[in-house]
C-alpha cells in the first residue's frame, strides 16, 4: 500500500521541486473547491488558474485541459480512500471481528460527507474512460487491502479469499454510493443495511469459521 501514499495524477509533467508540488496542490485544491461549490461545469482551466492564483501557462504545464484536471482530482480522491484503507490494515490489531465493519463503513461514510467535490464528480457525468479505468484498478487495490485486513483479523488466507474480498468491496462501494447519491449526509437506513449485508457475508469466512472458505 505504499504506492497509495501520494496521488498518481498521471500529469503531463511531474513536479520535481517542493515549490512546484505545492503549486500543483494549490491548483487541485482550487479545482476541488469549484467542483464542490459550482459543479464540474465550472472547472475550466481559466477559472481554476484564477482561483488558485497561478498563471494559465503554469497550469497548462501540468494540466492542459478540464478533463486532465478532473482526472487528476479523481485520482486524488481514490488515493485518499486507499490511504484510509491502508490505515485500517495497520490498525488491525486494535480492531475486533465484531466492530471492524462498523469502523470501516462509518469511516468511509465520513469521507463521503467531507468531500462534496468527490460526490459532485462521481455522481455527475464527467468521468472519462481513463478515469473509469483508474477506478477499476482502484477497486482491485481496495479489495486486496480488505484481504490484508481480514487476514490481520485472523481469517485464514486461501485461493478463494481474494474473490470474497472483491465481492464484499464492490457490494459496499455500490451501497455507500447509493446512500449518498441523493443525500449528502448519507441515507442512514441504507448505510445500516450495508453493514448488515457485509457482516452476514463476511461472518461466513470469519476466524471462527475458517473451514467454510476451503
Amino acid at each position: 500500500m505504499t504506492a497509495a501514499s501520494e496521488p498518481a495524477t498521471r500529469l503531463r509533467n511531474q513536479p520535481q521541486q517542493a515549490r512546484s508540488r505545492a503549486r500543483l496542490e494549490k491548483v487541485l485544491a482550487a479545482a476541488d473547491d469549484l467542483l464542490a461549490s459550482e459543479g464540474a461545469e465550472s472547472v475550466t482551466t481559466t477559472k481554476v488558474a484564477a482561483e488558485a492564483g497561478v498563471s494559465i501557462g503554469s497550469l497548462y504545464h501540468y494540466l492542459p485541459d478540464r478533463d486532465a484536471i478532473l482526472h487528476a482530482l479523481a485520482l486524488r480522491y481514490l488515493t485518499g480512500f486507499e490511504v484510509q484503507m491502508a490505515q485500517y490494515v495497520a490498525r488491525a490489531d486494535n480492531l475486533t471481528w465484531d466492530d471492524f465493519v462498523d469502523v470501516v463503513i462509518d469511516g468511509y461514510a465520513d469521507a463521503y460527507r467531507l468531500q462534496p467535490g468527490f460526490r459532485a464528480l462521481w455522481f455527475g457525468r464527467h468521468l472519462s474512460e481513463k478515469t473509469w479505468a483508474a477506478d477499476r484498478d482502484h477497486k482491485v487495490r481496495m479489495a486486496e487491502s480488505l484481504r490484508l485486513l481480514l487476514v490481520g483479523l485472523g481469517v485464514e488466507d486461501n485461493d478463494r479469499l481474494p474473490a470474497i474480498c472483491r465481492t464484499a468491496h464492490l457490494t459496499a462501494d455500490a451501497l455507500i454510493q447509493e446512500a449518498f447519491r441523493a443525500d449528502p449526509s448519507g441515507d442512514p437506513a441504507l448505510l445500516d443495511e450495508c453493514k448488515h449485508v457485509l457482516r452476514a457475508y463476511l461472518d461466513t469466512v470469519g476466524p471462527h469459521t475458517k473451514k467454510a472458505i476451503r
